[in-house]
């Protein structure tokens, strides 16, 4: 094999409305928490059972983290494309704890809203309340028309 892809692909529910934080140097970093569920129906039981699995998205591109800030929220369904990563760490004993991302960096990674924003329109043009007189087609002097 010539060489890898570390991929992930996500349709799912957010946990809780995104969370931005600030870190060195003013770099913004949003963390999200996603719910994907399966569910199927029990051959024994025959009761309908359901599987819901947590996914931890973490976003470092600018431009997507502020998409994240306007737009969404707890309960927004989205498509999310970025990366597996892990990072190691230790925890108040001493033991070693890892945690695995789904990361969408600069240039990697993909982050669509699926659930319609409801919001105001702003600058909406006035609708006329006049009704608006046309000419009769009789009334059109055809040698005014440039063709």
């Amino acid at each position: 094999m010539a060489g890898s892809l570390n991929k992930v692909t996500l349709i799912g529910n957010l946990g809780a409305d995104p969370e931005i934080k600030t870190i060195s140097d003013n770099v913004e970093v949003c963390s999200m928490n996603l719910a994907t569920a399966r569910s199927w129906k029990d051959k024994k039981t025959n009761e309908q059972v359901s599987v819901t699995e947590w996914h931890s998205i973490s976003i470092w591109e600018k431009n997507t983290i502020n998409y994240a800030k306007q737009y969404l929220k707890k309960g927004s369904q989205v498509y999310v494309e970025g990366k597996l990563e892990t990072n190691k760490w230790q925890d108040q004993n001493g033991n070693d704890r890892y945690t695995t991302q789904v990361v969408l960096r600069p240039y990697i990674g993909k982050l669509i809203g699926l659930t319609r924003v409801d919001q105001e329109i702003k600058n909406e043009p006035d609708i006329p309340s006049e009704k608006i007189a046309f000419k009769d087609v009789d009334d059109i002097d055809l040698g005014d028309i440039p063709f």
